[in-house]
C-alpha cells in the first residue's frame, strides 16, 4: 500500500485553465491539458491548490414540487429551486430533508484544513476509512435509488434532471449556430452523472516521485476520493485495482532501456 504522509491528506491540487485534478504534493508532468475551452492540448499543467468541489463534483437539478408534476418549461426555470442532485433524488424517495439542508454551499468551510496538523496518522487512517466507506455506501445507494426513481442526462452536457422526464428549459448550448441556449437531448442517467467519479492519475510505490509524459502507459488510475483516502492510510476495495494497476510495471528507466 502506498506509504503514508500525514500531509497528503489536504495535498491535492487541481490545474488552473481544466478540470484535471491529481492528489499529492506536487502536480505530476504528463501532457494531458487541454485548455481552457478546449483551444490547446497536450500541454503542461499549471497546478494550484484544489479544493473540495474539485473531488467531489457538485452536481445540481431542479428540485421538483411532485414526481407527477407538468414539465418544467423554458420560462418555468428560475422558479424552481437548484440543490444537488443526489439530494433531490434521496427526497423523492421520501428521506425527511430539512430545507435549510438542500440549499447549495458555494464556499466549503475550511476549519478542517486549519486542523490538519493536529492529527495523527492513526486519526487520518480513521479518517480516511470512514471517507472510503461512505463514498462507496453513497454510490451504492444512488445505484439502488436510480433503479426505482430514474434520473436524466443530457447528451450533450452534464445537466441532470431527477424525474421521468427531462425538463424543457433551453440551457445545453450545443449548437453553435443558434442565438439562444439549445435544448437538452435527454438519456438514462447512471451512478457516474449524479457522483462524478473524478478519475485521476494514480502514483504508486514503484512509479517516480512525480509521474512523467513519458510513462503514461505504465501509470494507473483512480477516483480522486480513493487515492485521497489510500494516501490517508485507506484500503481500497479490490475492484479498482485494474484501474490502479497495482502490480502493474513502471516505465523502465533510459539507462535500462539503452542497456
Amino acid at each position: 500500500m502506498y506509504p503514508f504522509d500525514g500531509s497528503l491528506l489536504m495535498a491535492t491540487i487541481a490545474f488552473r485553465f481544466c478540470p484535471e485534478v491529481y492528489v499529492g504534493e506536487t502536480g505530476h508532468l504528463i501532457n494531458s491539458c487541454w485548455g481552457y475551452k478546449r483551444l490547446t492540448k497536450n500541454q503542461l499543467h499549471r497546478w494550484i491548490k484544489a479544493s473540495l468541489n474539485d473531488l467531489l463534483v457538485p452536481v445540481e437539478t431542479f428540485r421538483l414540487d411532485s414526481r407527477v408534476q407538468d414539465v418544467i418549461k423554458h420560462h418555468q426555470r428560475f422558479d424552481f429551486e437548484r440543490v444537488p442532485a443526489v439530494v433531490e433524488l434521496c427526497r423523492q424517495a421520501g428521506a425527511n430533508i430539512e430545507d435549510s439542508k438542500l440549499h447549495s454551499q458555494n464556499a466549503p468551510s475550511n476549519s478542517v484544513a486549519d486542523e490538519t496538523d493536529s492529527f495523527s496518522a492513526d486519526d487520518l487512517r480513521v479518517i480516511g476509512t470512514r471517507t472510503l466507506a461512505a463514498w462507496e455506501a453513497l454510490r451504492e445507494g444512488v445505484e439502488k435509488l436510480l433503479l426505482v426513481y430514474p434520473a436524466k442526462v443530457c447528451k450533450h452536457c452534464s445537466e441532470i434532471h431527477v424525474g421521468p422526464s427531462g425538463h424543457k428549459a433551453r440551457l445545453c448550448g450545443v449548437f453553435k449556430y443558434q442565438s439562444w441556449k439549445g435544448s437538452h437531448f435527454w438519456e438514462k442517467a447512471g451512478v457516474d452523472d449524479l457522483v462524478p467519479p473524478k478519475i485521476v492519475w494514480y502514483r504508486r510505490p514503484q512509479d517516480p516521485p512525480a509521474l512523467l509524459n513519458e510513462g503514461r502507459n505504465y501509470y494507473g488510475h483512480a477516483p480522486a476520493v480513493v487515492d485521497l483516502c489510500c494516501k490517508a492510510g485507506a484500503i481500497p476495495s479490490a475492484k479498482y485495482f485494474c484501474m490502479m494497476k497495482v502490480q502493474g510495471l513502471t516505465r523502465p528507466s533510459p539507462e535500462n532501456v539503452s542497456g
